[in-house]
């Protein structure tokens, strides 16, 4: 899989990218992240990709041109499945959108700022506007961030136990139960019993019933959906 992030930050998205999983993914050519400047695809001679709202108003536009051209530059050396926007009045991204965008190979990322982007964009370009929460941040890179790690590590090969992103909350629907590791008992408090039994069919039933009971009391919309 690429994902092409553009931003007029690039420097937002160096740290999340050069580590851990997502960084292991890229070594073993799992997933391929790069990182766009638009203002290398700006015309105007100071490198500028924004300007006035049409209309007055606070705040600044991203505008056309850059980001457009940039588009253009990258879909000459290869097709891509979906473009994406970050932005606050997107669709919120649940497990579910993590799941269909971690089986395309080609995507593009595009990381809102100021006051959003020149609306001409969004009905031309873009495929798929995407928030991840109803709040605002100061730009798209954190969320862009947020997606690609989401998305990256769904991919066969990733993760060293594929079966791990299986069991991860939401993938079910419910959240996922409770887990412990050694010491068996620590200061008094005990892992239960049923996970020492070696039992597998009993093991599976607890944590089926925990995560029922763990998204019932924190997360009881889930089971109303």
């Amino acid at each position: 899989m690429r994902i092409d992030i553009l931003t007029c930050l690039p420097k937002l998205l160096d740290s999340p990218f050069s580590d851990s999983i997502l960084k292991r993914a890229q070594e073993k050519g799992l997933a391929e992240v790069c990182v766009h400047d638009l203002r290398d695809f700006s015309n105007n001679k100071h490198k500028k990709v924004d300007d006035y709202a049409f209309g007055g108003g606070a705040g600044m536009v991203m505008t056309i041109q850059p980001i457009a051209d940039c588009i253009a530059h990258l879909k000459e050396q290869r097709t891509y499945d979906a473009i994406l926007y970050m932005t606050p009045d997107g669709e919120k991204f649940e497990q579910n959108t993590a799941n269909e965008l971690s089986l395309l190979q080609n995507i593009i990322i595009l990381c809102g700022h100021y006051k959003g982007v020149d609306e001409r964009i969004r009905e031309k370009y873009i495929d798929r506007e995407i928030s991840i929460g109803d709040f605002v941040l100061s730009g798209g890179e954190l969320a862009a961030a947020v997606v690609s790690d989401a998305i990256i590590r769904l991919i066969p090969g990733v993760l060293s136990d594929e079966t791990s992103a299986l069991t991860d909350s939401f993938q079910d629907g419910l959240l996922a139960p409770p887990v412990y590791t050694r010491p068996a008992e620590y200061q008094g408090m005990k892992v239960p019993e049923v996970l020492l039994s070696g039992h597998a069919k009993n093991i599976e039933e607890w944590r089926f019933q925990e995560a029922v009971r763990r998204t019932k009391k924190r997360r009881p919309d889930l089971l109303t959906e």
